[in-house]
């Protein structure tokens, strides 16, 4: 526990001083090449009731986004950034969404969401353009998967491959995101479906932008749920 608190103080140490000047101008710059978001949030199908949690917020845009698009539903954002979390209260409560969108400090691996978010399992997950930046994203998957409530889905847009575009495209922009402490996770697919042995979910995956992005999709999956052992149907009813 003490090791993981320390980590956390760190990763907030080093998220505050890359953000406290960068977060004024984060929205404006990122819009050009953090590819996908809208179309991820297009996707999440928020219906009223829905809880509906980013794992890092950020500067909250991406929160208002779906809270504008889904107006019913309940969303929930962390980051482990205060200075980041400062901007996304400041965007919140301008866009006058602060009874349906709350965010909260914190280490995406290790947070009781009962204790600080008031609810412990969520309908949809997202993550955007974070496990590229994150030391331990495998820990991160981990968490997300344990916070689905049944029926759930986790959604994941972040810097794919870049296959399909020239080699000089994919050298210039890799080499070019190191400069924000940002790694491409080219293995994310194959750690997700490493969690998804079990059969309980299945994981759809795009490439669009011709590999520019990557873009996850875990669901229920709905074969293996209503595939019941013989003897079993009424416990599945109850």
């Amino acid at each position: 526990m003490a090791h993981a608190a320390l980590a956390a103080a760190d990763a907030t140490t080093a998220m505050d001083a890359m953000y406290r000047y960068q977060r004024h101008i984060y929205d404006l710059t990122r819009k050009y090449y953090l590819l996908g978001r809208d179309d991820m949030i297009a996707r999440l199908d928020a219906r009223p009731g829905t809880r509906v949690l980013e794992i890092g917020c950020g500067t909250g845009r991406n929160l208002i986004a779906a809270a504008e698009r889904y107006p019913h539903a309940r969303f929930f954002g962390l980051d482990v950034s205060h200075e980041m979390l400062a901007s996304a209260e400041k965007s919140i409560a301008r866009a006058g969404l602060c009874e349906c969108v709350q965010v909260a400090h914190a280490d995406a691996t290790a947070f009781d969401p009962a204790k600080l978010l008031g609810a412990s399992k969520f309908d949809r997950v997202f993550i955007s353009y974070t496990l590229s930046m994150i030391p331990a994203w495998q820990g991160v998957l981990d968490a997300a998967l344990s916070l689905l409530a049944p029926g759930g889905e986790l959604h994941i847009v972040d810097f794919g491959g870049q296959e399909k575009l020239p080699g000089w495209f994919r050298a210039v922009l890799r080499r070019w995101l190191t400069t924000f402490s940002v790694t491409p996770r080219d293995d994310m697919e194959a750690e997700i479906r490493a969690r998804l042995s079990g059969g309980k979910f299945q994981l759809v995956m795009m490439r669009p932008y011709r590999g520019y992005a990557q873009h996850a999709v875990v669901t229920e999956n709905i074969a293996a749920k209503t595939k019941q052992p013989p003897g079993n149907e009424s416990r599945a009813a109850a």
